[in-house]
């Protein structure tokens, strides 16, 4: 099947247990997942919807007051067409082969239309498949409000990023490092096809599979790569290239994702798997967010090599299918082409969003300096990342005797540092011909005055677990507005208590 039946333009919109729910990833046959129903959720309650997916979906806003729609989003049952199904990978984790994995506590239902093409929609937390090994299969409402708060907050961020349709809860108790009460995220996302499942079928004997894969990705995701000379190439390339860019995204908004496995790496260059991120308070480029990262393997700064080292790794698990299959000279070199482009890639973008963020019209040859150094003089003096770049939208062009020092210059120790940057960026915005007023709109438009803080997240989740979901919900709205001002939601844009420094999160969370 290569495209899904399209909803009439005029039509009213369809509730989805009256859609298709084709999947394709099944046609890729029984080597590639195994078929089973969600183990569901004992009196499932509503936690928090995304109105902005279900939009997407091309779902009626009344979607979830359809009786069945709470069970079936729980895994209790399914809708009509659904094939729910759990996908198997394998994969590296903190740099070391871990083998077999797969979908351990993620179900697929099926596929949907949507104005940006085919959707899968997927359950996270609808209990054990033949891939758990030992885990419960469960997610617990803690970890699942922050993996549907930040799957939203990052796509209105304009980051690649899988997306959270909605969010169930039931008191089934699930233990982590305490008793916990169990939830199901529903995730939305083109494909949730990773690394992993390459590496899985590179094994010796697999071979048929993975080219069968490679072929279904690129037939469904990737289709202009199919007239190159080797499509299997012009696919590496092409993700790449879309890693690079979604990791320039990540720097560039002071994202950490904590655990960057290369089964949590989307071959769509997508954002998934939410579990122990942060975004920076003060920028630290060293700052480790996973609290089980223990050596410091996904710390901020080494995000980008870290994508790297994965494609490294996605590249190996492909030789079998470039030229001979045998990984001769020529081959290996064709291989390493593929992979050059990360980083020009990533060195283009991470400067496009820099000088979207800093207000700088056009380029020039001192761009790059005058973005580094701006970074430097944050980490040296332990500035807020995000109100950092919020408030030097404030700052005017021009200096004046009249006017006092910018609030901006109050965040930094080293008063005499700023000064001399701040003179070096008034230089460099004079050089284009843009006015304040239009060149601070920009600006805002780049630099996000709300984001996902991990003590925001934790008042929601506090609420939460005492019954009142309403945070949730509230702190979504906001974060679906991250760049306007909203004075009533000033106090969610503020320094972060000191107590937040004190806030952990590890693979569990």
């Amino acid at each position: 099947m290569s495209a899904l039946p399209a909803t009439p333009a005029t039509a009213a919109p369809a509730h989805p247990k009256d859609r298709a729910w084709p999947n394709r990833f099944a046609t890729l046959g029984p080597a590639f997942f195994t078929e089973l129903p969600g183990a569901g959720l004992p009196d499932p309650h509503w936690v928090a919807r995304s109105d902005s997916c279900a939009e997407l979906l091309g779902w009626p806003e009344n979607w979830w007051q359809q009786h069945d729609a709470l069970p079936v989003l729980s895994g209790n049952q399914a809708w009509p067409g659904m094939q729910p199904l759990a996908s198997v990978y394998s994969g590296h984790q903190f740099g070391h082969w871990a083998g077999q994995l797969g979908d351990g506590r993620a179900l697929l239902l099926g596929e949907i239309d949507s104005s940006a093409g085919p959707m899968e929609v997927q359950l996270k937390g609808a209990g054990r498949t033949p891939y758990s090994r030992m885990g419960d299969g469960r997610a617990v409402l803690r970890s699942s409000i922050r993996e549907f708060l930040c799957s939203e907050a990052m796509h209105h961020l304009g980051a690649p990023t899988s997306r959270a349709l909605c969010l169930t809860g039931s008191a089934l108790p699930v233990r982590r490092e305490r008793v916990e009460t169990a939830a199901v995220v529903t995730r939305v996302a083109p494909s949730f096809i990773r690394f992993g499942h390459f590496e899985h079928f590179s094994q010796p004997g697999r071979t048929a599979e993975l080219r069968q894969l490679a072929d279904f990705v690129i037939k469904h995701h990737y289709p202009e790569c199919a007239a190159a000379p080797q499509p299997v190439l012009a696919l590496l390339e092409a993700v790449t290239r879309r890693t690079a860019t979604m990791l320039a995204h990540w720097q560039s908004l002071g994202f950490c994702h904590g655990v960057m496995n290369t089964d949590n790496m989307s071959i769509l260059g997508l954002t998934i798997d939410y579990g122990p991120f942060g975004f920076l308070d003060v920028f630290d480029p060293q700052h480790i967010c996973n609290h089980s990262d223990e050596q410091g393997r996904y710390a901020f700064a080494r995000q980008p090599q870290v994508a790297w080292w994965n494609l490294h790794a996605l590249a190996q698990a492909l030789v079998p299918l470039v030229g001979d299959g045998q990984g001769n000279d020529d081959d290996v070199a064709a291989i390493r082409a593929a992979l050059e482009p990360f980083s020009s890639q990533f060195s283009s973008d991470m400067m496009a969003l820099m000088r979207a963020k800093l207000g700088l019209s056009g380029s020039h040859d001192t761009d790059g300096a005058l973005v580094d150094d701006w970074l430097r003089l944050l980490a040296a003096n332990r500035a807020d990342y995000t109100i950092a770049m919020r408030w030097l939208c404030d700052v005017p062009g021009t200096a004046s005797e009249s006017q006092p020092p910018p609030r901006l210059r109050d965040l930094f120790l080293d008063r005499d540092a700023f000064d001399a940057w701040l003179q070096r960026w008034r230089d460099r915005i004079a050089l284009a011909p843009v006015s304040d007023t239009e060149r601070q709109a920009a600006m805002r438009a780049a630099n996000p005055k709300y984001i996902l803080r991990n003590h925001l997240a934790q008042k929601a989740i506090d609420r939460a677990e005492a019954g009142d979901f309403s945070e949730v919900q509230r702190l979504l709205l906001v974060l679906s507005r991250p760049f306007d001002e909203q004075p009533e939601h000033d106090a969610d844009a503020g320094f972060p208590p000191d107590w937040a420094q004190q806030l952990e999160v590890s693979c569990s969370s």
